[in-house]
């Protein structure tokens, strides 16, 4: 395998995603960088904090006001942005995180409507400003003296398989952040952006209450691949109907019924091949650009297109 990238800075690196890549890159030979709100080194959700931890440079820095983080940019070949929520409601990562479904559930059925006049919702803060300001500042940062090569900006994005659950503008606003980033490393030759879009990300450990939903998606999407496209599936129908339906839906923002069909018919991804994937994007050799789905993911990582995620099981 060609070298990778040698030192990148991850932006959220003690988060559920942003920990999975921290790990993953140091397992790989990287030096890593992480930047939070908090600033404090990642631990599991019973309090222990991993061996690897250790290793990882652990910066309190605010996403939004580059000056907290500008010393770092130079130095790095590469930016990992994983901050991001599904709810404008930031509280369900933690209910998540202890197990806890009825407070999950309230969290969906609270997610609100928009924020008040003159207020920015978590979906612009997060999703897409402190993605564009990081990757701002990332582009306008000169490399130190040797690192020479094409240097990425990889953002942890999404494929539309949330709604109509999960409010409309989580998807806008992912959608949003690539256009955006795209025009900024468009006019700079030496940067590039790549667009990581995972499907339903879980952990049975980390997670739990993601295993069975992963699990009975996982045999959906088996189940659509192996039948010959001919033959009408579910994910077919929904298609078809969104389509039929809704013909005015745009091509960001498609009819509900497209993200249902995606839903059933894309598997989901354990986060440690998430990570694994994003880490193998880093690679200068493979020349990855753009949007990168999740069958684009199992092949980068050698995971079969139609089997399950054996390795995440026993993870």
């Amino acid at each position: 395998m060609s070298t990778l990238a040698q030192k990148i800075l991850v932006v959220g690196g003690n988060g559920f995603v942003g920990s999975a890549v921290c790990k993953m890159a140091l397992a790989r030979g990287m030096e890593v960088t992480s930047i939070s709100s908090s600033g404090k080194p990642y631990k599991t959700p019973q309090g222990h904090t991993p061996a690897w931890v250790e290793r990882v440079e652990w910066r309190k820095a605010d996403a939004m006001n580059p000056e907290s983080y500008a010393d770092i940019l130079p130095g790095v070949d590469a930016v990992v942005h994983t901050v991001g929520t599904l709810l404008d409601n930031t509280q369900y990562k933690q209910r998540m995180q202890e197990g806890d479904i009825l407070g999950f559930i309230k969290s969906l059925a609270g997610r609100g409507g928009p924020p008040p006049e003159g207020q920015r919702s978590a979906y612009d803060t997060l999703n897409y400003e402190s993605a564009v300001r990081v990757c701002e500042a990332f582009v306008a940062s000169k490399p130190v003296s040797g690192l020479t090569r094409v240097r990425p900006f990889i953002y942890v994005s999404a494929e539309d398989v949330n709604r109509p659950i999960v409010p409309v503008r989580y998807l806008e606003t992912k959608r949003e952040a690539e256009k955006r980033i795209e025009e900024i490393v468009r006019d700079h030759s030496q940067y590039k952006g790549v667009y990581i879009r995972p499907s339903l990300i879980y952990h049975p450990h980390i997670r739990p209450m993601t295993t069975i939903p992963a699990t009975i998606f996982d045999v959906s999407a088996r189940i659509h691949n192996a039948v010959p496209s001919y033959i009408p599936m579910p994910s077919s129908v929904l298609r078809w109907l969104g389509t039929s339906v809704f013909p005015n839906a745009t091509d960001q923002t498609p009819s509900a019924l497209n993200s249902m069909a995606n839903l059933l018919s894309i598997p989901p991804i354990h986060v440690d091949h998430l990570a694994e994937a994003i880490c193998i994007s880093l690679d200068p050799a493979k020349e990855i650009h753009g949007v990168v789905g999740v069958r684009e993911m199992r092949q980068l990582i050698g995971l079969s297109q139609t089997g399950p995620e054996e390795s995440a099981a026993n993870t």
